[in-house]
């Protein structure tokens, strides 16, 4: 249940991540109706390998990690911020997971589910073109982390095989 303190709280989430300034206060109010606001206790998996993404997710607070591998034997391969999304590659091509996304710490986050989505396309279709620029930002912030990363394991190994 999303209480007053949560909807100020997430108004100004969006408005730090999102261009709001296009928007109306209550066209803001109105996207927040076709979400549901979830707090993630640490540890628990939002979304698993396997699974077709039914949601996109907007990390409000906390951070949540990517894993692939069976879960005896995990290898962390990224990790999501708050302010970032999450989900978005299963929910927009429908291919089943490759990762399993599970909380780090608590998180709190919006969850929009696809039938919410596909209202929301028709019934407010600008809204529909901010996500998609959120999406590929949020994409883009993922894989300069994951190409960093792959260097710097990249210069390590080189640097021991030297």
């Amino acid at each position: 249940m999303m209480t007053e303190n949560d909807r100020a709280a997430l108004i100004d989430f969006l408005a730090r991540h999102v261009d709001t300034q296009i928007l109306t206060q209550a066209e803001v109010r109105a996207f927040l109706d076709f979400c549901d606001f979830e707090v993630i206790d640490r540890g628990q998996v939002i979304a698993d390998i396997g699974e077709v993404g039914e949601s996109l997710y907007f990390l409000i607070e906390g951070a949540a990690e990517l894993i692939v591998g069976p879960t005896t034997n995990e290898v962390p391969v990224g990790q999501i911020h708050a302010g970032e999304m999450l989900g978005e590659m299963s929910f927009f091509d429908r291919q089943p997971r490759n990762v399993r996304m599970r909380a780090r710490s608590a998180v709190r986050l919006l969850r929009l589910p696809r039938a919410k989505y596909n209202r929301l396309r028709l019934e407010h279709p600008v809204f529909t073109v901010l996500l998609l620029e959120y999406a590929i930002v949020s994409l883009d912030h993922l894989y300069r982390r994951t190409s960093t990363d792959v260097a710097q394991l990249n210069q390590y190994i080189h640097s021991m095989s030297g």
